[in-house]
This record gives C-alpha cells, sequence and structure tokens, in this order.
C-alpha cells in the first residue's frame, strides 16, 4: 500500500484541507470498527504512541493508539491554523508540521512567492522530507490553496517548485480554487495568473474549482430545501447549515458547505487509495492515463451526490441517473458543459455495490452523446471502490480532460488585462525584490499558450473519425 502527504497552504487550502481530514475520519470510522490500524488507515495517516519521544512512536501494526493525519499546514496568517488547532481535529495533526507567520502576504503572489518563498523555504523543505520519511512508499503529494489570494497562490506554487525539484518521482495533484468575477481581493486576477504559469510548468494534474460553481451548487440545495419538495430535508448540525443550525441566507457566502464539495472531490479521488476493490485505480493511472500532453493536465471534476453523510435527505439518485448527472454542468466544480466541448480522456470513480457491467452499460449508453478526440475514442479509464461514501449506497467522481475548461482561462485573461492595461495595483509587486514586469508578460503569455493549445484541439471537432481498418489474422 502506498501513502500520500497532503499540503494544505493558506487560508482556503487549510478549511478545505480540514474539512477534507474531518469526513476521511468519519468515514474510516464507519468501516474500521474494531480499531485496528490497517493499510487503508496507514495511506494518510500514521499511529503513534504519543508516550514514546521521537520517531520511535510510530507504530506500523496492531491497535489504534494516536492518528496523525499526513500532513503539513502552512499559512502566512495564523487565524485558520490556530483555530484548526483549537477545534475537535486539534490532536490530528502534528505540531511539528505547521508553518504559520503572522503578517499574511496580503492578497499578493509576490510577497507570497518570493518573500515568504525563501524566508521559509528550509523549514518548509524539513517538514516536507519529515513527511516523507514517514512513508513507506510515498506515492503523491496532495496540494490544496487557493488562486486569487497571496499565500496561497503565492507560496501554494512556490512549493510546487520545490516538491518538484525534492521529489521528482512523487506525483503531484494540486486542488486549486478560483476566484469568480465577483471576487473581493481586486488582485486576485494578478494572483491568479502568476500562478497559472507555475502550475503549467510544475503541476502533474490540477484540479481546477470555481467558487462561483461551488456557491451556484450550495445554492441549489438551499432552493430544494426551501422549496419543501417531499424528503428534502437538512438534518441539525449537517455540513451544509450554519453553526446554529439554520440554512445559511442566500446572500451569505456558506464556505463550510463550499468546502466540504471540495474535501468530498478529494475524499472519492483517494477512495481507491484508502480501500478494497475490485477495480481499483492506482493514483498514478490518472495522470498516465488522462494527461496525453503534459501542458493539458487540467481535469474537469463532477461529482454525484454532491453532499455527503446523508446530511441532506434528498432520495437517492438511481445508478443511471447518476451517471448522467455527472455529464451535466449542474454537477461540474467549474463553470463549463463537457457534453459540448471536445474529451481527450475521461476516468469514471465510481464507489459501493456497483458491478462492471453497470459501468460499462452506462459508457456505452452516454458514449454517442459525448464527442471525443479522434485519436482517443476509447478514452475511458474506470475504477471500482466497494466501500460508499458514509450515507450513501454509491457515489461517482467523474474527471474529464476536456476542453471546456478553456473558458474558464480566457475569462481570467480577460480580467487580467482589464487592470493590467492601467497597471493598476502593479506597484504593489514590482516593490518586491526579483518582481518585475515581465513577470506579468511571462505569466499571461504562458496562459496564452495554453489557451492556444485548447483551440487547436477545438479545431479537430468537426474531422470524422478515423476507422481504422482491423488487422487481419490469417488462420
Amino acid at each position: 500500500m502506498t501513502q500520500s502527504v497532503v499540503v494544505q497552504v493558506g487560508q482556503c487550502g487549510n478549511q478545505i484541507g480540514c474539512c477534507f481530514w474531518d469526513l476521511a475520519l468519519r468515514e474510516h470510522a464507519a468501516v474500521n470498527q474494531k480499531g485496528i490500524y490497517d493499510e487503508a488507515l496507514s495511506s494518510f495517516f500514521r499511529n503513534v504512541d504519543t508516550r514514546v519521544v521521537g520517531d520511535g512512536g510510530n507504530i506500523s501494526k496492531g491497535k489504534i493508539c494516536t492518528l496523525k493525519a499526513r500532513a503539513v499546514l502552512i499559512d502566512m496568517e495564523e487565524g485558520v491554523v490556530n483555530e484548526i488547532l483549537q477545534g475537535p481535529l486539534r490532536d490530528v495533526f502534528d505540531s511539528k508540521q505547521l508553518i504559520t507567520d503572522i503578517s499574511g502576504s496580503g492578497n499578493n503572489w509576490a510577497v507570497g512567492h518570493k518573500v515568504f518563498g525563501s524566508l521559509y523555504q528550509e523549514q518548509i523543505l524539513e517538514k516536507l522530507r519529515k513527511s516523507a520519511e514517514h512513508c513507506d512508499c510515498l506515492q503523491c503529494f496532495f496540494i490544496i490553496h487557493s488562486m486569487g489570494g497571496g499565500t496561497g497562490s503565492g507560496l501554494g506554487t512556490f512549493l510546487l517548485k520545490m516538491l518538484e525539484d525534492e521529489f521528482p518521482e512523487v506525483y503531484r495533484f494540486v486542488t486549486s480554487v478560483y476566484p469568480s468575477g465577483e471576487d473581493d481581493v481586486i488582485t486576485s486576477p494578478y494572483n491568479s495568473i502568476l500562478a497559472m504559469k507555475e502550475l503549467n510548468e510544475h503541476a502533474d494534474c490540477v484540479l481546477p474549482i470555481d467558487n462561483q460553481s461551488l456557491f451556484d451548487i450550495i445554492s441549489k440545495i438551499d432552493l430544494m430545501v426551501n422549496s419543501g419538495k417531499l424528503g428534502t430535508t437538512i438534518k441539525p448540525k449537517s455540513l451544509v447549515t450554519s453553526s446554529a443550525g439554520a440554512v445559511k441566507k442566500r446572500h451569505q457566502k456558506p464556505f463550510d458547505a463550499m468546502n466540504n464539495i471540495v474535501a468530498n472531490l478529494l475524499l472519492n479521488l483517494t477512495s481507491s487509495a484508502r480501500f478494497e476493490g475490485s477495480l481499483n485505480m492506482d493514483l498514478n493511472e490518472i495522470s498516465m492515463n488522462l494527461v496525453p500532453f503534459p501542458q493539458l493536465h487540467y481535469l474537469v471534476s463532477s461529482l454525484t451526490p454532491l453532499y455527503t453523510l446523508a446530511d441532506v435527505n434528498i432520495p437517492t439518485r438511481r445508478l443511471d441517473q447518476m451517471f448522467s448527472d455527472a455529464f451535466s454542468k449542474d454537477h461540474q466544480l467549474i463553470r463549463a458543459d463537457p457534453k459540448h466541448s471536445l474529451y481527450l480522456a475521461c476516468a469514471l470513480m465510481v464507489r459501493g455495490n456497483v458491478q462492471v457491467s453497470d459501468l460499462r452499460r452506462n459508457i456505452e449508453r452516454l458514449k454517442p452523446s459525448l464527442q471525443f478526440v479522434s485519436w482517443n475514442q476509447e478514452g475511458w479509464k474506470t475504477s471500482l471502490c466497494s466501500v460508499p461514501p458514509v450515507g450513501h449506497s454509491h457515489s461517482l467522481l467523474a474527471l474529464a480532460n476536456n476542453t471546456c475548461v478553456k473558458p474558464t482561462f480566457m475569462e481570467l485573461r480577460e480580467r487580467f488585462m482589464r487592470l493590467y492595461k492601467k497597471k493598476a495595483h502593479l506597484h504593489h509587486y514590482l516593490q518586491i525584490e526579483g518582481m518585475e514586469e515581465s513577470c506579468f508578460m511571462e505569466a499571461v503569455s504562458s496562459l496564452s499558450g495554453l489557451i492556444e493549445e485548447y483551440n487547436q484541439l477545438d479545431a479537430t471537432k468537426s474531422m470524422p473519425v478515423e476507422d481504422f481498418p482491423r488487422l487481419s489474422v490469417a488462420v
């Protein structure tokens, strides 16, 4: 069994990470009722005897003593990390694996990347190495961050390059939360574009998540509940309600519920690494099968059901309906419509009591409505994990390498250019040592190159599919 390390950077990264660990513990608790430290737990947790000082406290098998998350928590403001350390999950995190500052990055990519990057480089490296030493077979780093702020975008992408240099053989999966057009950080287009260049160059796979998409999904669940439809209620103290137990008002942004959806995505993505299944998918198989060209490593994710732990009493979707949902634009975690764009490849990660025949039947049913690139008409990768999410009979995560991600990048570039043409707020960046105006031009040029690659693929949409003659075997 392989292990993975989660690196959560900035306020958004740490809040999503905290939600992920909470859900993962609940999921393992539902399955592992004897309290034995098994391979499933070891993939993301260490078992530690806290009475023993130093690394001698690591226990590889037997009863669970104290579980410690394989995680590194980084934030240049200490508020969120302190909140986590005072909350119910405080014992899950190793105090030696935290890095905080008090000043923050001031919503400035250059401060996070150039200032804090060089200031904390050795400390971060030491904590990453320590995490790696605790693994028997380290397979993957999961980086969780946002693109719009300073620490998540700047320091988050700085450590991505560090990981590539220090652990070149270990996969780098990045979950990036992109700002919406109504974002309250004015400089978020600058931060996002500068971070995109680093993601283009140093990530193996990026799962872009759109804040607006998450908000729309939560609003729909809110609407369903408030409409009083039969069987649609939210349980008290659920993750889609406020701490007061009441449904969040629609004009407020229910970040807890939005973070819960992203944590759910990570939960389903890692399910094959954590549990048994008749058709398990290794994490490295995602990159191998879904990324045909190095730069085109942005995967559009869709999730069904969109809520977890039976928080919402909405009647369970039928299995076939679940597959249809995964390809509808309402279930995408970025604002996109993959059905009207071109697929390079697609992975279906199914959990629960589902048979291979169910998978094949639904793929055959959906195939005529989906347009795959001419040279990869059978570009499907599937996995079956026998353990469903808590409170559900089955779930599905679809990861698509699809040109529908292009409008998100084009909109980001437009918002960047509106600011950049006026040179607005530029002086905040240029006063940081090592930052020059050429950094902005290189970043936007990198993004334009990526968009052009998607344009070239879209241009092949109308091309006929080549039907190669089958090889004749002489008997």
